[in-house]
């Protein structure tokens, strides 16, 4: 059964950083690229950030480029995202997840974490 647990949320002003972290069971990490993803309240999930399998290929939403570091550690079954100049409207659920695909595809994450709250105040 594959398992995806965030953690690393919080409270931190604006301007301030976060480091958001998803360790994974159940599957062979390594095979796998993955991605984070976020929602505010109404709004529909929105992508983030993604990596390949080996670490070597980052995509990035426009929104993030250049603030948002997106890294694994495929020898502890670990994903992260490092966030810099959080914004107050970043506000929102974050989620990793694993891709089968296309990960430019929202369609190709078939595995889902239950989500970490940044919550960045202004």
């Amino acid at each position: 059964q594959v398992q995806l647990v965030e953690s690393g949320g919080g409270l931190v002003q604006a301007g301030g950083s976060l480091r958001l972290s998803c360790v994974a069971s159940g599957l062979t990490f390594r095979r796998y690229g993955m991605g984070w993803f976020r929602q505010a309240p109404g709004k529909e999930r929105e992508f983030v950030a993604a990596v390949s399998e080996s670490g070597g290929i980052t995509n990035y939403a426009d929104s993030v480029k250049g603030r948002f570091t997106i890294s694994r550690d495929n020898a502890a079954n670990k994903l992260y995202l490092q966030m810099n100049s959080l914004k107050p409207e970043e506000t929102a659920v974050y989620y990793c997840a694993v891709s089968v695909g296309n990960r430019a595809e929202i369609q190709s994450y078939v595995y889902w974490g239950q989500g970490t709250q940044v919550t960045v105040s202004s």
